[in-house]
């Protein structure tokens, strides 16, 4: 995990790559449970034995579930200390490239695309990128934007 002591150290990695999350596996049952959080129950995602004979040979994670990852892949990879806060301020642009099947590990690496002042703090876009292993395309790849307080 990368750790930036302040503000200022965090602008001074304007442009960097911050490092990468753990692997996670994407199981059955963590699509069933946001598929009862979202009431999304479209077969691709709950039903193994009609998606096996659909287009991905078997069930798929929502994209919606690898954008929700987001938060939890940031805060492995990289953490800013003297904060009163920092909250989720939005997304800029979010794609999905290609599906995550269930059974598949995912990462995030994370690249700090600017930092800059506002009225209400210091704006962050950092842009994540969920990587399958052993795929060649990312399965999401979102700018998220993050508002930071100094204490």
């Amino acid at each position: 995990m990368r750790v930036f002591d302040d503000l200022s150290a965090l602008r001074a990695a304007k442009g960097e790559h911050l490092g990468y999350s753990a692997w996670r596996e994407v199981t059955q049952e963590r699509v069933d449970l946001f598929a009862d959080a979202t009431d999304d129950h479209q077969w691709i995602h709950v039903d193994p034995v009609r998606a096996a004979e659909g287009p991905f040979g078997g069930t798929i994670a929502h994209g919606y579930l690898s954008l929700s990852l987001l938060p939890s892949f940031m805060q492995e990879i990289f953490r800013v200390d003297g904060l009163k806060m920092g909250i989720n301020y939005g997304l800029n642009k979010v794609r999905f490239p290609s599906p995550v099947k269930v059974g598949a590990r995912i990462r995030a690496g994370a690249e700090l695309v600017d930092v800059k002042g506002t009225p209400a703090g210091t704006l962050a876009t950092v842009r994540l990128t969920i990587e399958v292993e052993d795929a060649k395309r990312p399965a999401c790849v979102a700018d998220t934007l993050s508002l930071y307080v100094a204490e």
